[in-house]
């Protein structure tokens, strides 16, 4: 079941629980999104929320049932919504609504915003472990054979960087973290305020991970500041130190370069009408600029040392 769901296949979805029989049922769609169809339903009055996955996302990695398995997890560690129902033949989860805020890069932005987000990650790194791993270094590996499987085009210049990026996963791995239940993919619009409280949402890509990736990936999607970025250290490690930020920074080329991948993928497999390709080139063009930079050698040494 893929993108462009039909409202007589969802109502089908909605029939198949047997808790909702007999029940006043009404489907919205609801917007937003650049992988899956989302809906709110209400049942007798409550609502819920309704994700079913787009198409082909087998390409981007993606397996259901790692998800669920981590959302129930991460509602377990208090930071994420509680699964109600995984309907298997749908590959479609059922989710508490939440009454919230989306949150975006602006409203992650604000004063004391950067060390909130610090205390959500470290809230879900704290919870049950996930069911699997998540390791950028072999996802990209994953996303440049599909590639160049299915001749999809990928950014200007990738394949000479490899050795770069070969690299970073050596001087990260020279003094390795523990692996901690990451999220992976916390952009803004995976943040929700609900109450006061932040709520992480979308466990598609979770997995057990350095925490450092979690961190940089965040920072990057939020397009935070130096001040930020080290607002963000001390408020997960309780202080940052130049091979903490130098770490982080590592990771977020990491998060570029992989995440680029993802947006070439979607490029040419996705049915949303959204300029991927752009946003491939454009996270490329930012890992470039982080390779190429005079401080790259330093985090290189640093997260070594």
């Amino acid at each position: 079941m893929g993108r462009d769901l039909t409202m007589s296949a969802i109502q089908e979805l909605v029939a198949s629980v047997p808790d909702w029989s007999g029940k006043e049922v009404t489907v919205d769609r609801l917007s937003g999104g650049l992988t899956n169809e989302n809906f709110k339903v209400r049942v007798d009055g409550r609502a819920f929320f309704v994700r079913v996955p787009g198409a082909s996302t087998d390409l981007l990695a993606v397996d259901r049932d790692n998800e669920v398995f981590n959302a129930r997890a991460a509602a377990e560690a208090g930071v994420g919504p509680r699964v109600l129902y995984y309907l298997p033949s749908f590959h479609a989860m059922i989710l508490e609504f939440l009454d919230g805020v989306t949150m975006s890069n602006e409203t992650l932005s604000a004063p004391g915003m950067p060390a909130r987000v610090a205390g959500v990650i470290r809230r879900l790194h704290a919870g049950p472990r996930f069911l699997t791993d998540f390791n950028m270094f072999r996802l990209v590996e994953f996303y440049l054979d599909v590639c160049t499987r299915r001749g999809f085009r990928i950014p200007a210049g990738y394949a000479a960087r490899k050795a770069t990026l070969h690299r970073i996963e050596q001087a990260v791995a020279a003094k390795p973290l523990a692996t901690v239940p990451c999220h992976n993919d916390l952009l803004a619009e995976n943040y929700m305020q609900v109450d006061g409280s932040l709520v992480l949402i979308d466990y598609e890509y979770s997995g057990n991970n350095d925490p450092c990736f979690e961190l940089g990936n965040t920072c990057q999607e939020l397009k935070y500041s130096e001040q930020q970025i080290v607002e963000v250290c001390t408020g997960y490690f309780g202080a940052s130190s130049p091979p903490r930020i130098s770490r982080l920074k590592l990771n977020m080329i990491m998060s570029d370069a992989g995440w680029s991948l993802w947006a070439a993928i979607q490029a040419c497999i996705s049915k949303i009408e959204y300029d991927f390709w752009e946003w491939a080139s454009e996270r490329w063009t930012r890992a470039l600029a982080k390779m190429d930079s005079d401080d790259f050698p330093r985090w290189i040494r640093e997260v070594r040392s």
